[in-house]
């Protein structure tokens, strides 16, 4: 096992250190916006995101095997991109039904919950948040949203743009 556990320890270690990775362990992200009811929508959104996760990879690898056993390639060489295709188009289903809001909480709770598992399992220790991984946490919500009563994400761009004014020279606003 020696062989293969350096190189999954170096890609889980190189994924330890990712900005998502480190801001959805510091956050300790979990899925408490789910705890009001969802609506029909959102459940089957979640579902079929679930899905597209088993009829994916796993799926192809069930189909390699029959390949083998029935001695027939085509079931492997068809079927392989076809079921990778198709999970795909669940993932999207399922990502246009749960709406980008729940998608991002369960992406970001399923990268904490395995990344914490994988690091764990290759006694890793947790990466340390960076400044800006504080400042991305303390200025969103779970939600996704900023803390302020403004539902529209407030975004700093100065565009070097000052209308002019009557005497045809520039405004400073500043």
């Amino acid at each position: 096992m020696e062989l293969f556990e350096t190189p999954i320890k170096k890609i889980v270690l190189r994924f330890s250190r990712t900005r998502f990775v480190r801001s959805a362990i510091a956050d300790r992200a979990d899925l408490s916006a789910f705890k009001g009811r969802p609506g029909p929508k959102v459940i089957a959104g979640v579902s079929a995101i679930a899905f597209s996760y088993v009829i994916g990879w796993p799926l192809i690898s069930l189909l390699g095997v029959a390949a083998v056993y029935y001695k027939n390639a085509y079931i492997a060489v068809i079927g392989g991109p076809v079921a990778y295709g198709l999970s795909h188009l669940v993932f999207l289903l399922g990502m246009y039904l749960a709406g980008a809001k729940y998608s991002w909480i369960f992406l970001r709770w399923a990268v904490c919950r395995g990344m914490t598992r994988l690091m764990a399992r290759y006694r890793l220790s947790l990466p340390s948040p960076s400044l800006l991984d504080v400042s991305v946490v303390a200025s969103h919500d779970e939600q996704g949203g900023h803390h302020s009563s403004d539902s529209t994400p407030q975004v700093a761009f100065d565009s070097g743009y000052r209308p002019a004014g009557k005497d045809g020279h520039q405004v400073n606003p500043r």
